[in-house]
C-alpha cells in the first residue's frame, strides 16, 4: 500500500560541541536511525549576538553560568572548511545536509556551498533583511515559527514571496521555542491553523518536547516534515543536549512515524486484505435454535444467530422469518438458501 512519507530532519544543531569528529558521528547516528536529513547551524558569533547578551534560562541551566551567550556560541562555530567536509560526508552517507543560517554572511556561505534548501530558525522570523535575502535566492524554504503568532507568520511569508520565492516552495513548521517544551504549551492544533490560513502550503512540526509522542501525533494530524533535536548523549556538556533524543530514541521516533504513516491509510472505509479472512470466523449466520422439520415455518423461537458467518446473513432475518423450511434442520445447523415461499 502506498502512503505519504514524512520528511524527517535529525537536528544536530550545536550538539557537536564544535568538534568535526563528533559532528560526523552524529551524521552516522542520523543515518542509522533512518532520518532523511541531518541539520546543523551556521553562524558567525560576531554577527549574531552582542557581547553583552544574556543566555536563555535553559542555557544557563545547562552551561557555565559565568560564560556569556557570545562566548558560548563562539566556541560552537563551524567554519567554511568544516561545512564542506560535513557536506561531503553527508553525500557519502546518502543523507541530505541542511543547516540554519543565523546571519547574512552565513546565508551567502550556504548558498555558495550549493544548498538547495534553507531552514529558517524561529528567531529570524521577524528579521526582514534576513528573510528578504533568502527569498531572493528562490530556494526551497523550511520556516520554523517558534514564538510567533499567525500575523508574524503571514508577514514573513509575504516577505519571502515578494522577494521571489513562490509559496509552493515554502514549508511552515509549528514550533515552541522552549527547551524542553512543556506539554501544555505545545498547542499542536496551531499547525492546522497555519495550514488553514495559507491553503496549499505544506506544514510540519519542529519539536522540543521530551520524548517522541508529540512528533508522532503531529504526523497523524498531517505534518509533512518533522524536525527533532538529537545528541549522542544527554550527559554531554552543551546547551541543547538534555532536551534532545539519544540515538536509540531517534531511531524509535523514525520507526513510530513510519508506522503511523502506514496506519493512516486512505479515507476509504472497506475491509483490509488482512482482515478479509476473519469475516466468516467473526460474523454470524442464521442457524436453527432447535431441530426444525421440513415445511415448518421459521420463527423467532426456532431460529437464532451464531458463528460462523458462512451462511445467510442475519441482515436477512426479516426475509427468512415466516418462510418454511426446505428440509429438516438440526440444532445449530446453518439455514440454507433454498427456502420455500410461505403459503
Amino acid at each position: 500500500m502506498n502512503y505519504k512519507r514524512t520528511f524527517i530532519i535529525a537536528e544536530a544543531g550545536v550538539n557537536h560541541n564544535g568538534s568535526l569528529e563528533l559532528a560526523k558521528k552524529m551524521i552516522d547516528a542520523a543515518v542509522d536511525a533512518g532520518s532523511d536529513a541531518v541539520k546543523f547551524q551556521t553562524f558567525l558569533a560576531d554577527k549574531v549576538v552582542c557581547k553583552s547578551a544574556q543566555k536563555a534560562d535553559y542555557q544557563r541551566q545547562t552551561t557555565d553560568r559565568a560564560e556569556s551567550q557570545y562566548e558560548m556560541i563562539k566556541r560552537l562555530e563551524l567554519d567554511a572548511d568544516a561545512h564542506r567536509e560535513l557536506i561531503a560526508y553527508c553525500r557519502q552517507k546518502d543523507i541530505q545536509f541542511l543547516s540554519s543560517p543565523f546571519d547574512l554572511e552565513s546565508i551567502d556561505l550556504l548558498h555558495n556551498l550549493g544548498l538547495e534548501t534553507f531552514k529558517i530558525p524561529s528567531g529570524e522570523i521577524t528579521n526582514l533583511p534576513y528573510l528578504r535575502k533568502i527569498g531572493i535566492l528562490k530556494k526551497e524554504i523550511i520556516l520554523s515559527t517558534g514564538m510567533a503568532d499567525l500575523g508574524e507568520i503571514e508577514a514573513a511569508l509575504d516577505i519571502l514571496v515578494t522577494a521571489g520565492t513562490t509559496l509552493n516552495k515554502i514549508a511552515v513548521l509549528h514550533c515552541n521555542t522552549e527547551y524542553p517544551t512543556p506539554m501544555q504549551d505545545v498547542n499542536l492544533r496551531a499547525m492546522l491553523t497555519i495550514k488553514a490560513a495559507s491553503p496549499g502550503i505544506r506544514v510540519g512540526y519542529s519539536d522540543h518536547t521530551l520524548g517522541i509522542e508529540v512528533p508522532v501525533a503531529a504526523v497523524a494530524m498531517g505534518a509533512s516534515i518533522i524536525e527533532k533535536h538529537f545528541t549522542l548523549s544527554k550527559n554531554m556538556e552543551g546547551p541543547d543536549h538534555k532536551a534532545s533524543l539519544e540515538p536509540d530514541e531517534l531511531k524509535a521516533m523514525v520507526r513510530a512515524i513510519h508506522n503511523i504513516e502506514k496506519a493512516l491509510g486512505s479515507e476509504i472505509k472497506k475491509p483490509s486484505p488482512s482482515e478479509l479472512k476473519n469475516k466468516p470466523v467473526a460474523r454470524k449466520s442464521i442457524v436453527a435454535a432447535r431441530d426444525i422439520k421440513e415445511g415448518e415455518e421459521f420463527t423467532e423461537e426456532n431460529l437464532t444467530t451464531k458463528r460462523p458467518g458462512t451462511g445467510i446473513s442475519p441482515m436477512r432475518w426479516d426475509e427468512v422469518i415466516g418462510r418454511k423450511a426446505d428440509r429438516d434442520y438440526k440444532v445449530d445447523e446453518l439455514i440454507g438458501y433454498q427456502l420455500r415461499t410461505t403459503s
